[in-house]
């Protein structure tokens, strides 16, 4: 049996620790594990007792198959099992839509950016240029092109502007009205939002209206 690289034998002041892969099938992994044993370090099988401790990475067994590698182990002289391990599985990232993504420059003609999340553009949004976002999208600039917030259907996304004259904004599925309907003459920062199904257009003075909890971004 050629000698595989799923099992690491340490040394440490009380004893061995036993690194054993978490990816490999777990049957290969006792045959290697007696092979190791047997084969390679005869020298360990004599004298005092060694205590051995056995990591598994995020490998998780049951009893019986902790119970199959205490027992390759102690088989072999004056090897003694103290502790088998397993480390926590990392709990899978749940995304929330509010992640941040914060850009500076000019989106140009031509040019579309997408983002999985809310979206910060500090600079320009010229006409011909598209900005989609699963979450909101602010823009500290002149927003004058296409801006499409909610893209998979969330419905109460805003798009921002600190000069809104798009040539059209979506809400998830909700198209704006005509382009020259956006023309408030109103040079404070406004902001798009769905009511009730339709696009309306109001100062960002009045977003704490329609969000009660302050809007929270994780970088």
């Amino acid at each position: 049996m050629a000698e595989k690289q799923h099992i690491t034998i340490k040394g440490v002041k009380d004893g061995l620790i036993f690194l054993l892969d978490d990816t490999c099938d777990f049957s290969a992994l006792l045959d290697e594990l007696q092979f190791k044993l047997e084969k390679s370090h005869q020298q360990l099988l004599t004298g005092p007792i060694v205590h051995v401790q056995v990591k598994l990475g995020t490998r998780q067994v049951n009893e019986e198959d902790k119970e199959r590698i205490r027992t390759a182990i102690r088989n072999q002289g004056n090897l003694l099992v103290q502790s088998i391990e397993s480390e926590a599985r990392p709990e899978p990232k749940v995304e929330d839509g509010n992640n941040l993504k914060v850009l500076t420059g000019i989106i140009r003609s031509g040019q579309t950016l997408e983002h999985d999340g809310n979206l910060l553009l500090m600079g320009d949004l010229n006409p011909g240029g598209s900005l989609l976002c699963t979450g909101d999208i602010y823009v500290l600039g002149a927003l004058r092109g296409l801006a499409h917030a909610g893209y998979k259907g969330k419905e109460d996304s805003i798009i921002a502007a600190s000069l809104l004259r798009p040539t059209q904004l979506r809400i998830s599925e909700v198209i704006s009205r005509p382009p020259d309907e956006w023309m408030t003459g109103d040079a404070t920062m406004e902001f798009a939002y769905l009511s009730e199904g339709v696009m309306k257009i109001d100062k960002m003075t009045q977003l704490q209206r329609l969000r009660k909890l302050p809007v929270v971004f994780r970088a």
